[in-house]
């Protein structure tokens, strides 16, 4: 079983400028899908690294598809 990395180390990572691409964070050691952007206040972004990342955005264009489809 994996150990769950704690919180301190997680937060190392993502004020790591090296994981941000722009307004993009790739960091495939940290499982963490949705993570806070650097400065808090404006809110959260997406972990490009992960690949549940690009299962959600595609289930969620399938659902806007969808719905202007058969709406």
């Amino acid at each position: 079983m994996k150990a769950k990395p704690d919180k301190e180390f997680l937060n190392l990572m993502l004020k790591n400028p090296t994981n941000w691409k722009g307004p993009f964070y790739f960091n495939g050691k940290d499982p963490r899908v949705v993570v806070p952007k650097l400065e808090p206040l404006k809110g959260w972004t997406l972990n490009c690294a992960q690949p549940y990342t690009y299962i959600a955005l595609v289930g969620i264009i399938l659902i806007i598809v969808a719905l202007k489809y058969f709406l």
